[in-house]
């Protein structure tokens, strides 16, 4: 433990070294219809009950119907072509399927709660287009309100002028009554707000992270979705941890919100975690065949095998999803610092992973390669070991079974708090009692 420490005073040091260095650090998102938080009504928010398209691929129409008029923002982003729509916090009343299938410009649109009092809207575009026309239309004539956005073809070139500079400015809170606020361009936005660490606490912090929500739903069979499945299972561990009084639990998400994965990372980092658990759960496409069964997950360079590969490019895209990418890192780091700070942190994370495969195989069917690794960028924090489990498969009918299952949870749950508690057995001696 005192290397690791060392560690991380050298890892302070080349931080400390970089802080005048440009960079952007993403406020915390959320989305998805969360409770509503203080000083928010759910009697302020608008309701969206209808959404279509029209026109051909030369000029397109996305008209959302609303009960109330509201404020917006639009803006377009490229890599892939999108376009964005920041609004207030809206109640999404939309028939299921709405925005899986697109027309003329738009391949598909997509929309969700990406922060408490503000919601978006993120349209796919088949290519490069601009926004020609954005406006609300009052309710009149038996009509409802609507937002309308009008799309027009435009080359490669005309597009990456349309893109402006405000459309990568941080997000702010926005209610019924007043229209999502905006940055300066160049003005960085306020990094994430933690509460700070008791000091007199000394027991270890494990993070529970479960992974997609919000926006961002994961993948998805039978009427189920991931994000859902391992926000339940992250919430059970939870609880099960804080019985024991041994570790103070953080939860990255403890509802449906959209988190960038950087800011997931930052989490675990700020409170000097001692470990940080990822929980996912696959899916394959039919054409990919069939597999089932948990697997646990390291950070790597390379990836151990074809799969581990593609899973972690699908996660790492997560952020994407969201409409506009928060991972921007520091242009440059003290490589050689970090990299000894993330040997050890590596070892301490492969030594947890096999604890967690010996306690979950007793309980939980297991991958036929149950340890794998790969790049995932959630898994990246230098300091702070930590493992990505992936449930099972929801693309496979037995382990979607068990993931929907409250008797296999609380089983799987019971095995991964015997993992964590072999492996904190030795910090929790140096350290002392809890409080």
């Amino acid at each position: 433990m005192a290397s690791r420490a060392n560690h991380r005073v050298l890892l302070a040091c080349a931080l400390l070294c970089t802080a005048a260095l440009p960079w952007t650090d993403s406020s915390r998102l959320s989305a998805g219809e969360v409770q509503p938080k203080a000083g928010i009504t759910a009697a302020n928010f608008a309701v969206a009950s209808g959404a279509r398209l029209a026109g051909d691929a030369k000029q397109t129409r996305l008209i959302l119907d609303l009960d109330q008029s509201i404020t917006f923002r639009a803006f377009t982003l490229a890599d892939p072509y999108r376009v964005v729509v920041d609004v207030p916090q809206i109640n999404f009343q939309l028939p299921a399927g709405t925005g899986a299938s697109g027309r003329g410009l738009v391949k598909a649109f997509r929309y969700g709660l990406v922060m408490p009092g503000g919601s978006r809207i993120v349209v796919d575009l088949a290519g490069p287009a601009k926004i020609a026309n954005s406006y609300v239309l009052e309710a009149a004539n038996g009509q409802p309100a609507r937002l309308v956005l009008e799309l027009e073809e435009v080359d490669p070139a005309a597009f990456v002028q349309s893109v402006s500079p405000e459309s990568r400015a941080a997000l702010r809170p926005a209610t019924s009554d007043a229209p999502p606020a905006t940055v300066a361009t160049g003005t960085a936005p306020e990094p994430v707000q933690q509460k700070p660490a008791t000091p007199a606490d000394p027991r270890p912090v494990v993070v529970i992270d479960p992974g997609h929500g919000g926006i961002d739903n994961g993948t998805q069979s039978s009427g189920e979705t991931e994000k859902n499945l391992v926000l339940a299972f992250g919430l059970a561990l939870r609880d099960r941890l804080e019985k024991n009084g041994k570790y103070r639990v953080v939860m990255t998400r403890d509802d449906d919100t959209f988190i960038p994965l950087n800011d997931r990372v930052k989490v675990a980092r700020s409170l000097n975690a001692a470990l940080f658990v990822s929980i996912h759960a696959d899916a394959l496409r039919r054409t990919e065949g069939d597999a089932q069964g948990a697997t646990i997950y390291t950070l790597s360079d390379k990836a151990s095998d074809a799969e581990a590969e593609r899973l972690a490019e699908a996660e790492n895209k997560a952020d994407a999803i969201g409409g506009v990418n928060l991972s921007d890192e520091p242009a440059e780091v003290a490589d050689i610092l970090i990299d000894l700070a993330q040997r050890e942190t590596r070892t301490f994370s492969n030594r947890f992973a096999r604890l967690l495969m010996g306690e979950m195989k007793t309980t939980v069917r297991m991958h036929k390669h149950p340890l794998k690794s790969a790049g995932f960028r959630v898994l990246k924090a230098p300091d702070v070991p930590s493992v990505l489990v992936e449930l099972g498969y929801v693309s496979n009918k037995g382990d979607l079974e068990h993931l929907v299952s409250e008797s296999w949870r609380s089983r799987t749950v019971a095995s991964m708090a015997q993992a964590i508690d072999a492996f904190l057995a030795k910090r929790l001696m140096t350290a002392g009692p809890a409080n």
